[in-house]
């Protein structure tokens, strides 16, 4: 496992290194980087180590020395891939200062950047820029809110307060004026006459049935009536109607329901109601009751008889020198009589019936008549004096006045009415808004706050009076009132001129409405809207600002960071535990920690820093744990807060810092869960297996692991005799000098012997090799169950004892030998065998300890200093022997070694 103390070292070396951004702040991204740093790491270094074992070694005390592969740690120079935090400001901010703050491509001109490519316009002002003005039906911050007014109305885009049009009022412009008010604001107070309605937008009267004019003051025109005076009078005859019924009025001489009929005969007068005087067959005019005597008839009521038109004298015998078209009616001739208009004209002469003296019609002067009337006068001798004024001309007979334009009545002194000119004030004036008109020529004279040829124009924003030619003197967008100059105040202002603001408390429309607010500075005079105290928000200034806002209206941002909170009324941050400064944005100083940073840190030692500005609690390094950060993860464990678990398996040995295994000698792999191919063994699998005969290679330190009936560090050698199996611990159980097969055991029986442990000797009759021959001895000799060789019975002799002997050779002893003499000599040879072999028997016993002694002075020489890690610790069960398994192999060997000396004393 490699060393972590150079790499905790530069780990807290970059953590506590000064970044210009706060990795807490609001918009701070990081990320992690990666770096190389040089490390001297700690490895496992192999050697061969030297350990002895039981064997069938009797030169060495049944001990063999035996080589493995074990390992030391080592130290060497490596690279280690370190990472590290980098912190920029996130997507779509920039850095200004220690802060990350939103990045808005366009520039807001009227707002502020409150999040990347976003404005938070100002009240008004819309669009993604906030260059556009609100719409016409939107107000407010953004353009959010939609405006409510009606009618027409505008809304103010900042306050979202209705202007209303002409003829409207109420908060939303959803009332028309109070009756008998119009126009802007409702001020102006309506003129109209005789119950006529006032429209509430335009101060234009509604004539009620029979009347007419710009106020509704005049009836109908002659010959009109009814609504708007447009139907027409029915009435004949010079008859006039009601101006509202339209029922008519006959004039004198006439009746019925249209005047159509004059009076019956005998009735005269208005409504017919007079009776005709006339006699003598005179007929009575229906209209004035005047009589048209029949002719040489005269008088009011044709009682008196007189002269043929033309004649005079006693006896009627002189011719009038008058002008006949100019004389009176008064002398008209009997014989023919002409009635035109009230006036009688004699066709013949009309002279005093007796003198013959000229009497003039009326409009006639002179001896004979034939003068008209000088200017001025009229009337029978023009003795009447004319009433007409005005430049009117006067009628020389009956002193009828004719009206220049402009002037009406029969004395022409009547200017024409109102809305009426020219000659007979018949024409129709085209002024409006109650402009006067000249009777003369119709031209307008306009009233004040109005202009133009008809006065159809309004005075132009500050001017009023007549001609326009004042100067409005409002202030404050106050509207001017184009006719007196009066200025009504926009809704904020009063005083004559709109100067001076509502009275605290108050506000709107003259100022007429009251403030509801709590935590405020009195409110808006314009809209009513609470001028909240710092700190305080809502209609009524009723709620405290909410998290994150202070100061007026709430609209300043709390600049506190790292969850500190700020003063609604003054901004002043009240930091959260393990920050401090002016906005927050700055820990605790090294060392401290909690609220108000004035707890003292406890001693970290495997920390990125002192300790965690806000717990206190030691922020450890990736490997470490624990409250001071002094303890290496446990077992299984590994990284920052030892929260990752490990993945190694078969006892590799998992890295606290970033979890990388360090496999166990025989594994491979990320998490050493690969053994070793074949043929390969130790750390990482480096090296290659040395073993032969089938044997098997351990892929922890490269030891041969024999196939049955080997032996040695290679494998590479047999079992020795009288051993055989697996790692040659089968003791041979063949006996009379049987060879042993070093795998199986098998015994491979010398001549003469038989059986599975070849402890039989051949049956008699047989010998040789598997007793497989036959003996041909005779005479009951007896056969060497090994050679075959016959041993003859007394008195016989040869190969096969199949020869007489003679006795005399029962002393040779080459021919013949005793049997108490054979023995003897058997015994003596048993015994001398039995003492050679304790001799060799007790020096190979020196030599074994002496051997040994050399070997443990030459192991104590060769053996290298090793030190070993705990996760190097190593308990191989194959290399330990328990007394008792030791005392059976000393009792297997004494057994062979008794086999063998019986062996050797029946072959002895």
């Amino acid at each position: 496992m490699g060393s972590s103390v150079p790499l905790l070292a530069s780990l807290l070396a970059l953590t506590t290194s000064a970044l210009s951004l706060n990795p807490d702040d609001p918009n701070v991204c990081s990320h992690w980087e990666s770096y190389a740093v040089t490390v001297q790491e700690s490895y496992a270094h192999p050697f061969d180590q030297i350990y002895y074992t039981r064997c069938t070694d009797i030169l060495n005390w049944f001990k063999c020395t035996k080589h493995r592969i074990s390992y030391k740690t080592a130290y060497r120079r490596g690279v280690r891939t370190m990472y590290r935090r980098r912190s920029q400001c996130c997507p779509g901010y920039f850095e200004s200062g220690d802060l990350c703050v939103p990045l808005c491509t366009e520039e807001c001109v009227h707002g502020r950047c409150v999040s990347p490519d976003t404005c938070q316009c100002e009240p008004g002002w819309g669009g993604l820029d906030c260059s556009s003005g609100c719409e016409s039906d939107f107000w407010g911050p953004h353009c959010s809110n939609r405006c409510q007014c009606q009618n027409g109305a505008k809304c103010n885009p900042i306050t979202g307060a209705c202007v209303c049009t002409d003829g409207y009022q109420g908060w939303r412009c959803e009332e028309p004026c109070e009756h008998g008010y119009y126009g802007k604001a409702c001020q102006l107070p309506c003129q109209c006459l005789n119950g006529a309605t006032c429209n509430h937008e335009t101060g234009e009267c509604i004539c009620a049935p029979g009347y007419t004019g710009a106020f509704c003051g005049e009836r109908c025109p002659s010959g009109s009536h009814g609504p708007q005076c447009e139907q027409r009078c029915p009435c004949q005859n010079g008859g006039t109607c009601h101006h509202i019924t339209g029922d008519c009025s006959c004039p004198a001489g006439w009746t019925g329901s249209v005047c159509a009929q004059p009076c019956p005969l005998g009735k005269y007068g208005i409504n017919c109601s007079k009776d005709c005087s006339c006699r003598n067959g005179g007929m009575c005019d229906h209209i004035t009751g005047q009589c048209q005597c029949a002719a040489g008839f005269k008088g009011p009521n044709c009682q008196e008889r007189f002269c043929p038109p033309g004649l005079y004298g006693l006896i009627c015998d002189k011719y009038c020198p008058c002008n006949t078209t100019n004389t009176s009616s008064n002398f008209t001739s009997p014989f023919f009589f002409l009635s035109l208009s009230h006036i009688s004209f004699s066709l013949y002469c009309s002279c005093h019936p007796l003198s013959g003296e000229c009497t003039c019609s009326a409009g006639w002067t002179g001896l004979y008549c034939n003068e008209s009337c000088p200017p001025g006068f009229y009337g029978e001798g023009c003795m009447l004096t004319c009433s007409c004024a005005n430049g009117a001309d006067c009628h020389p007979v009956t002193g009828t006045c004719t009206c220049a334009p402009g002037f009406m009545s029969e004395d022409c002194s009547t200017v024409c009415p109102p809305g009426l000119f020219g000659r007979s004030c018949l024409s129709t004036c085209s002024c409006h808004n109650h402009a006067s008109c000249s009777p003369v020529d119709g031209s307008c004279f306009c009233k004040e706050g109005w202009q133009g040829v008809d006065c159809s124009i309004l005075c132009s924003s500050g001017a009023w009076g007549l001609g326009c030619n004042q100067t409005c003197l409002c202030s404050n967008r106050a509207a001017c009132d184009p006719i007196d100059g009066t200025c009504t105040c926009s809704p904020g202002w009063r005083g004559e001129h709109c100067d001076e603001p509502c009275p605290e408390g108050t506000y709107g429309l003259e100022c007429r409405e009251r403030c509801d607010c709590s935590h405020a500075d009195g409110c808006d005079p314009v809209s009513g809207y609470c001028r909240c105290y710092p700190g305080w928000t809502g209609i009524h200034c009723d709620n405290v600002c909410p998290q994150g806002f202070w100061g007026p209206n709430c609209s300043v941002s709390c600049s506190c960071q790292n969850g500190g909170s700020c003063s609604p009324e003054d901004g002043t941050c009240v930091c959260a535990p393990g920050y401090r400064g002016t906005s927050c944005k700055r820990i605790c100083s090294p060392g401290f920690y909690g609220h108000r940073c004035s707890q003292s840190c406890p001693q970290c030692v495997h920390s990125t820093g002192p300790c965690h500005h806000v717990t206190g609690h030691c922020e450890c390094l990736s490997g470490f744990t624990g409250s001071l950060c002094n303890q290496v993860c446990p077992s299984g464990r590994y990284g920052r807060a030892c929260a990752e678990i490990c993945l190694c398996t078969n006892n590799g040995t998992c890295n606290p810092i970033d979890g990388s295994c360090q496999c166990f000698p025989g594994w491979i792999g990320e998490d050493c869960s690969q053994a070793c191919p074949s043929g390969h063994w130790g750390p990482d699998c480096l090296n290659s297996c040395n073993c032969h005969n089938g044997a098997q290679c351990s892929a922890y330190d490269g030891e041969c692991r024999c196939s049955p009936g080997w032996t040695g560090l290679y494998c590479t050698q047999r079992c020795p005799s009288g051993f055989y199996g697996r790692d040659c611990s089968e003791v041979c159980r063949c006996q009379n000098g049987a060879d042993c097969d070093h795998i199986s055991g098998q015994c491979a029986c010398r001549t003469g012997f038989i059986g599975t442990s070849c402890e039989q000797k051949c049956p008699a009759g047989t010998f040789g090799y598997g007793c497989q021959q036959l003996c041909e001895c005779l005479n009951n000799a007896t056969c060497d169950y090994v050679t075959g060789t016959c041993y003859c019975s007394p008195g016989y002799k040869g190969i096969r004892c199949d020869q007489a002997a003679l006795m005399m050779e029962e002393l040779n002893p080459y021919t013949k030998i005793s049997p108490a003499r054979g023995s003897e000599r058997q015994s003596a040879g048993a015994v001398m065998g039995i003492i050679f072999l304790l001799l060799i028997i007790m020096a190979m016993l020196s030599l074994f300890v002496w051997y040994r002694q050399r070997q443990r002075d030459k192991g104590h020489e060769i053996q290298p200093s090793v030190s070993y890690s705990q996760a190097m610790h190593i308990t191989n069960t194959d290399y330990s022997l328990s007394g008792k398994s030791l005392a059976c192999a000393f009792f297997h060997h004494l057994q062979y070694i008794m086999n063998s000396l019986h062996v050797f004393t029946q072959n002895f």
